[in-house]
């Protein structure tokens, strides 16, 4: 049995041209698209941060340890440890601990595929392309589909794992007085490893398939030698430990604070935090959730230019270094105009909260336009050149 397969495949120009007119739809979708995409998420930022500032603006400190009938209904700061009356269990496995949250992690020996492609354009504009396909075995804690293998028979992984994975929270988590709702118990963290339980402690079910081996209790053969179809399980859990919250009281439970503009804000962090602490946290974590998001919809709408271009540059394949040219040359220009017309979306969206910000992003839009510009001027004529024939 082969690890490793190469497939070479060729196609013509007029394939080629086909493929990169039929291209040209989703480079529409593409570009279009990233223009509603990045507008939504500069007034999903500009909302989180009017949200943020009004409910830092109204917080009240309070001690956790009684109930405050003051603020009920307001935004209320407070640390203390989290704990549970309650704990959790996984009956599968014999587990019973006072502990806020519970992990099982199923994992299972499996064949991995990983592709990768060389092209090559030949004179006349037709194409040969090299892939390799790689299969390696690996522990993964989903199932991976051996279906869509290039050489499924040869590597077939089981369709599901012996357990499956498992998460459970504590009904009931409590900071002195208050009772935290599950979405806050949900952003606590913390995870520790947790170690397997003794064999004799286990169900007579599992008892009679797993392996104890270190960290993890073994269902196959030999741990040291895993065959394809093998699982271990391992666990984690959070203990009870001190938490920082910002949230609306209601009685004796919490609740998402609703801003004037409908946003919502309820923040919880691990450990003992100021309130300005707990703001600069949801604010940072906003502004990389922006960034990031961002960086998706220019990249979308470079695709979407560079797929517009494409048809260009296969035509221009028929003589390979002049295809490489126009290839360079509109993908320079694709990635320019995405960065110009991401920057104007998002100084437009930001002009109407911060002029400030908004007005320097417009003039990088317009310098990002000049030199977009100029490139194209500059590829032309270097084509034209190229086109007269030397005296």
């Amino acid at each position: 049995m082969t690890d490793t397969f190469t497939e070479v495949t060729t196609q013509s120009w007029f394939s080629r041209i086909r493929g990169a007119l039929a291209g040209l739809l989703f480079g529409v979708i593409f570009f279009l698209g990233a223009f509603p995409a990045l507008t939504w998420n500069e007034k999903r930022s500009i909302d989180r941060t009017r949200a943020l500032q009004e409910v830092a603006a109204l917080t009240t400190s309070i001690d956790p340890s009684r109930l405050e009938a003051s603020a009920e209904g307001k935004a209320v700061h407070f640390s203390g440890m989290a704990t549970t009356p309650d704990g959790v269990k996984d009956d599968t496995f014999g587990i019973s601990e006072p502990v806020l949250k519970l992990k099982r992690i199923v994992e299972m020996f499996q064949w991995e595929e990983e592709k990768s492609s060389k092209t090559q354009e030949k004179m006349g504009g037709s194409s040969q392309t090299t892939t390799t396909y790689r299969y390696s075995k690996v522990w993964k804690d989903e199932v991976i589909s051996s279906g869509d293998f290039k050489q499924a028979e040869d590597h077939q992984n089981p369709s599901e794992m012996l357990y499956p994975n498992r998460l459970v929270m504590a009904e009931q988590v409590t900071v002195g007085a208050y009772s935290l709702p599950a979405l806050l118990v949900t952003k606590i963290g913390d995870w520790q490893e947790y170690p397997v339980p003794p064999t004799e402690k286990l169900p007579e079910s599992v008892r009679q398939k797993a392996k104890p081996y270190g960290r993890y209790l073994y269902f196959g053969g030999n741990p040291d030698a895993p065959v394809i179809g093998d699982n271990r399980v391992s666990f984690e859990i959070v203990r009870p430990h001190d938490v920082t919250v910002i949230a609306g009281q209601k009685g004796n439970t919490l609740e998402a604070v609703v801003t004037s503009s409908g946003g919502e804000v309820a923040l919880l962090e691990d450990g003992v935090h100021s309130p300005e602490v707990m703001f600069e946290i949801a604010r940072n974590e906003n502004q990389l959730a922006t960034w990031l998001l961002r960086l998706l919809f220019f990249v979308l709408m470079a695709v979407g230019l560079a797929l517009l271009f494409n048809p260009l540059k296969v035509l221009a394949d028929v003589v390979p270094f002049v295809g490489s040219l126009v290839g360079a040359g509109t993908g320079i220009v694709a990635v320019l105009l995405a960065a110009a017309l991401s920057s104007a979306t998002i100084a437009l969206a930001w002009l109407a909260f911060r002029p400030m910000i908004g007005i320097p992003l417009l003039v990088l839009t317009v310098v990002l336009f000049v030199v977009a510009g100029k490139r194209f001027q500059h590829g032309k004529s270097a084509k034209a050149q190229a086109a007269t024939p030397d005296a």
